[in-house]
């Protein structure tokens, strides 16, 4: 048994029997680092390294978080709701039900687009817009798991496939630099056009399981118990319902600047605190409140945090282990010179390695300088090494219990304890998206 697999499938496995995902990636780190040969005291050393590196992303998520809930002091995700929930109270018909029900679908669909790539706050815009909507759902008898998929692909196909925002990052600094890198001894070099051309094919596939899950899965009525829902996911937030316009442009002033912010610098970090800093200036809360508004903001993404830093621990370990490029060998071992199989076998081990990390943006570092070689030796084109790069990264992303696209929604869904993690979120999103990813990225890398 290969370490790597071994320490996957105890992390999802505890996931799965609703073990903290923090304690799951913990446990299978330890796991898979002792089965390799690593001693207690070098898997724990590997670990620790690894959580540096998450820091930075857990300061990043924290301090966009405070951005989110700053930029709710508008009152806007109140308002939105208070107005589906008064449509609902007027003449209800199956056909009215159902259009405010595809439009709430859409809306929150093109918010999670919006997220990643204009208005660049991620996830953290969840815990805010999402639960005042918990009501106008619970009126709709609306399935949480369509919600929980809408948006996880808004947060997943646009850094895939639109290099703008997070889009820029993964697709221009990480997938296009590390294959351009691995590459260039061996005269391989991918341009910025080509690679939003490659990932199409992936994307349409994340598109249809999409369509899938918003009209036949999850189409049917769901009930839920009628609970008291809080008005955001925020510690001691209380919104006000009343924006006012000046408060409006200052929030627009504050979403273009943390953007602009954002690209120039390469900093989430960065553009959250500018943003943060516009708002307080002009005047949507007082002085006094900020420190008050941005530990709300950290608390609210305290738990996305520590398990953003434990993912970061484990890939850390499963790098030290050796037994990623074991796991490569072994596989290409096997295939010989089947090139369609050596396709599969290339997404397939790119799924397990992203399950694990749950992230795409750490997997390419990993896989590119192994599989850039191997896709040359296979005669795969550039285009279709960057689909099966990109593919194999993005596997995994959505519907692991480690990846902020799945927690991000559970984050939201969740106030009123009806959504579990795993069963409503990860389990949902793997089957509509690791599914089509890995039939669609096949296609691509042999149509390319």
């Amino acid at each position: 048994m290969n370490a790597v697999i071994l320490a996957v499938l105890v992390m999802v496995g505890l996931s799965l029997a609703r073990v903290s995902v923090v304690f799951a990636l913990v446990a299978g780190a330890l796991v898979g680092g002792l089965f390799s040969g690593l001693s207690l005291t070098d898997t724990m050393t590997a670990f620790n390294d690894g959580v540096g590196g998450g820091a930075k992303v857990a300061l990043a998520y924290a301090t966009l978080g405070a951005f989110a809930v700053a930029l709710s002091r508008s009152g806007l995700p109140d308002m939105l709701a208070a107005r589906l929930v008064g449509m609902l109270n007027g003449e209800s018909t199956p056909r009215r039900q159902a259009a405010i029900k595809y439009g709430l679908l859409g809306s929150v669909t093109l918010v999670a687009i919006s997220s990643q790539n204009l208005i660049p706050v991620h996830i953290a815009f969840i815990p805010i817009l999402i639960p005042p909507l918990l009501v106008a759902m619970n009126r709709l008898r609306l399935d949480r798991r369509a919600i929980a998929c809408a948006l996880t692909f808004g947060l997943t196909a646009p850094y895939m496939l639109l290099p703008v925002g997070f889009g820029s990052i993964f697709l221009n600094d990480i997938l296009l630099a590390n294959i351009n890198e691995a590459g260039q001894a061996m005269g391989l070099e991918v341009t910025r056009g080509m690679v939003p051309m490659a990932m199409a094919i992936p994307v349409g596939g994340m598109f249809l399981g999409l369509l899938t899950a918003v009209f036949v899965s999850y189409r049917k009525p769901r009930d839920y118990a009628t609970r008291e829902i809080k008005s955001t996911n925020v510690p001691g937030y209380t919104p006000d319902h009343t924006p006012t316009r000046s408060g409006l442009i200052m929030g627009v002033v504050a979403i273009i600047a943390a953007l602009v912010i954002q690209l120039y610098s390469g900093s989430m970090i960065l553009g959250g605190l500018v943003g943060f800093a516009i708002l307080s200036l002009g005047g949507l809360f007082k002085w006094k409140e900020a420190d008050d508004l941005f530990t709300s903001g950290m608390r609210m993404m305290a738990l996305i945090g520590f398990i953003m830093i434990s993912a970061a621990g484990f890939a850390s370990v499963m790098k030290a282990t050796g037994d990623i490029q074991t796991l490569v060998d072994a596989s290409f071992h096997i295939i010989g010179d089947n090139k369609p199989l050596a396709a599969l076998v290339m997404l397939m081990v790119g799924l397990f390695i992203t399950l694990g990390i749950g992230s795409s943006f750490s997997t390419i570092p990993i896989i590119a300088a192994i599989y850039v070689p191997l896709a040359l030796q296979f005669g795969f084109s550039p285009l279709a090494t960057v689909a099966l790069i990109g593919t194999a990264a993005a596997l995994g992303d959505a519907g692991s219990p480690a990846s902020d696209s799945t927690i991000g929604p559970t984050s939201g869904l969740n106030v009123d304890q009806q959504h579990d993690h795993i069963w409503d979120s990860v389990v949902p999103t793997f089957i509509h998206y690791n599914i089509p990813l890995i039939v669609f990225g096949w296609i691509a890398a042999m149509t390319l």
